[in-house]
């Protein structure tokens, strides 16, 4: 088989699966997808989705996508089910199966049971007669005209078809319930939006003994060796009070080497810069970056309301958070 032979199959594949996605329009604007929603927007308890084989794959997929966009769920095997996981399953939830035959055995046998448990029941199928398209509360037709497979027998359009529908399902839901990105944040904490939502110029900036601070009538040259052994790139002054005066950085050094300023007799307040920007705690370590980035600098003074300086932060901090 030539290369050229090999992108071919690979192209009708996608073809085939483009055209089973696309075909999922007509069904969503149907009434059993508004009545999906509606059973899931009113679930009390938890969304509970189930599949066997490769539909059970899909359905752990969906079970994650809805989890974290507002619509609790979990996954329970179907096969486990009839085995005691069914105690899962409480009277407040709602169950979404997952077959393309509507047959399978594995959900037909636990059907009984949630039942009897008057649960309301949503499928995805691919035969709208079959056996579960017919117990369902509502069933929602995921039907393709053939599988990617050439053979017609791995699954492969029509599980790429149930997976869009889950989707589909889940992003109406977020949009219903008013999901933000901070929401979204709160159930990823260890993504990257998690960190650039969630995370505080407190849990990142240097403080105590490791701000770099000198005094107004600090020399110059002492206030670079505080700059040296604090190594961010920047060192605050303060006045007696503790209040935040100016701030001196590796970009202030050299405007002063070009002014041919004496390193050795100046004093910090005769080449700080005043006015710097600051931060506050409390703030959103992005709003930290944000600055950085609009001013073109590397390093701020986290100061209180009443201007004493309480830390330090630079883009290091963010980048080893993940902020950046």
């Amino acid at each position: 088989m030539n290369d050229r032979k090999l992108q071919e199959l690979a192209l009708a594949v996608i073809d085939t699966e483009a055209r089973a996605i696309t075909g999922l329009a007509d069904e969503i604007n149907q009434p059993t997808f508004i009545q999906a929603c509606h059973l899931m927007l009113a679930c009390e308890g938890r969304v509970v989705v189930t599949g066997m084989g490769k539909s059970g794959h899909i359905a752990g997929k969906i079970a994650a996508t809805l989890a974290s966009t507002g619509t609790p769920a979990f996954f329970v095997h179907p096969g486990e089910a009839s085995h005691g996981d069914l105690g899962m399953i409480t009277t407040a939830d709602v169950v979404l199966a997952l077959s393309n035959s509507g047959e399978t055995g594995e959900i037909i046998t636990i059907l009984p049971l949630i039942k009897r448990l008057n649960v309301p029941l949503i499928t995805l199928t691919g035969n709208p007669d079959s056996t579960l398209s017919l117990a369902a509360t509502a069933n929602i037709n995921v039907r393709v005209d053939k599988e990617a497979c050439p053979l017609g027998l791995a699954p492969t359009a029509s599980t790429t078809a149930a997976l869009a529908m889950g989707d589909a399902l889940a992003i109406a839901l977020l949009e219903s319930r008013g999901f933000t990105e901070e929401d979204f944040a709160h159930s990823h904490p260890g993504g990257s939006l998690g960190r650039r939502l969630l995370l505080l110029i407190d849990d990142l900036m240097h403080t105590g003994d490791a701000i770099p601070r000198v005094e107004l009538t600090t020399p110059l040259s002492d206030a670079l060796l505080e700059m040296s052994r604090k190594g961010l790139g920047m060192t605050a002054v303060i006045d007696t009070r503790g209040k935040l005066s100016g701030i001196f950085t590796d970009g202030d050094l050299r405007r002063t080497i070009d002014n041919q300023v004496n390193l050795n007799e100046a004093l910090i307040s005769e080449v700080m810069t005043v006015d710097c920007k600051t931060i506050h705690p409390g703030m959103l370590a992005a709003e930290a970056l944000q600055i950085m980035d609009s001013t073109k600098i590397n390093a701020l003074p986290v100061v209180n309301d009443n201007n004493e300086l309480v830390g330090a932060l630079n883009m290091h901090d963010l980048l080893r958070a993940g902020v950046v």
